[in-house]
């Protein structure tokens, strides 16, 4: 996919450039430089996602009708290099990339009018209620139960790792609504119109990187209408996997990595090597560099041809290739952070990363965000389905 010459893309690209140049404010800007996760700072997140909105960038691959912006696939991708160009925060993706994409394909028409105008202005943030203390992987063995009464369902157990529960107002879920015939069989996906129902309890989890991402949500008989459910009553599994082809596939990574290959570059360039001269000089840095953008490039060219409508884009396999080599690859990405920034990145100095603090950092920015992003990053080969699921999910497609 040649998106470099054409006179038409390369017009399209200065107009990109020229909002994503004045419209952020100081502190999104600011918050996209912080960003040490998938995830940036919910309210800044939510204040870009509005502005982005208004211009009516908020979702470049949704369908035009939905409010998406009717842009090529190079257009898409010259949108999200020169995004990540400029540092900008993510937008969250539980609304955008997984549970919008989702109500688009399967929802009823109800659901659409009434979700998607308020996840693409960022009024509703979605989170993900999926794992339990003993279903993770083995998602099928989820026992959070849902038993019909009335119009209502009465939602009773528990989840875990549902992110930015304490910061959301909506909720989708699985549920066990059987317990006849296999596992898969008698699961339900609901959407939850509010995150606090009566009975309902959120308490956050503190992760490694210090940062209270994730949470515990506990159900002690919860009502919530059947008028929330996608698909059909115990057919949430294939409602799940659906989305999930959203989660590990949607979007392309390379732009992300990319960019983190160039912060590395520039601050390698300014760090001392115990052989002479610099890091980005030392031959041994170099290789490792040089070996990690060429794969990061691989990813790319791989990104491209699936978004241009390549045949592979179809296969099963995709969603778990593209998962396992992108999450991967942010590991590596993480250990040559931690490589360049080295002692002055050993400090978890969480005063410093929240947005508008006046505490300076020990070292510099990069330092700062190398040890929370490396210890983050921990996590990306394991949620959204481990990678050693993935693996055996592609061996079964091939």
């Amino acid at each position: 996919m040649d998106i470099n010459f054409n006179v038409d893309l390369i017009t399209f690209r200065d107009e990109v450039a020229a909002f994503l140049d004045s419209a952020p404010t100081d502190s999104i800007r600011e918050a996209g430089r912080k960003v040490t996760s998938a995830f940036s700072d919910f309210d800044n997140a939510v204040e870009w996602q509005a502005i982005l909105n208004e211009k009516g960038w908020a979702a470049p691959s949704w369908p035009k009708e939905y409010g998406g912006t009717g842009w090529s696939v190079e257009q898409r991708f010259i949108f999200s290099e020169e995004y990540c160009k400029r540092d900008l925060p993510p937008l969250l993706p539980n609304s955008l990339l997984m549970v919008g994409p989702l109500l688009i394909d399967l929802g009823t028409a109800e659901q659409k009018a009434k979700y998607l105008p308020r996840i693409l202005s960022g009024e509703d943030y979605w989170t993900q209620g999926y794992s339990e203390p003993n279903a993770g992987s083995d998602l099928a063995s989820l026992s959070c139960r849902a038993v019909r009464d009335g119009d209502d369902y009465i939602i009773t157990g528990s989840k875990i790792w549902t992110t930015l529960a304490h910061r959301a107002n909506r909720m989708f879920m699985l549920v066990r609504t059987n317990d006849q015939g296999k596992k898969q069989q008698g699961i339900t996906f609901l959407l939850l119109d509010r995150t606090d129902y009566p009975g309902m309890d959120i308490r956050p989890i503190t992760g490694l990187d210090g940062f209270p991402e994730q949470c515990e949500v506990f159900f002690d008989n919860v009502r919530v209408p059947q008028s929330g459910r996608v698909g059909e009553e115990n057919d949430g599994w294939a409602v799940a996997k659906h989305l999930l082809k959203h989660e590990r596939g949607g979007g392309a990574k390379s732009p992300t990595l990319r960019r983190w290959i160039e912060r590395i570059r520039e601050a390698a360039d300014m760090t001392p090597s115990p052989h002479g001269g610099t890091l980005l000089e030392d031959p041994v840095f170099q290789r490792d560099l040089g070996g990690l953008e060429a794969d990061i490039m691989s990813l790319e060219h791989f990104e491209k041809l699936v978004i241009s409508g390549h045949e592979m884009a179809n296969d099963p396999a995709y969603p778990s290739i593209n998962k396992t080599i992108s999450t991967e690859l942010a590991q590596r990405v993480s250990v040559l952070m931690t490589q360049v920034s080295g002692i002055e990145g050993l400090s978890l100095e969480l005063e410093a990363l929240k947005i508008g603090s006046t505490v300076k950092p020990l070292g510099s920015e990069f330092d700062l965000v190398a040890m929370p992003f490396y210890l983050n990053s921990r996590a990306t080969t394991i949620y959204g389905g481990t990678n050693e699921v993935q693996r055996d999910l592609i061996a079964r497609s091939l």
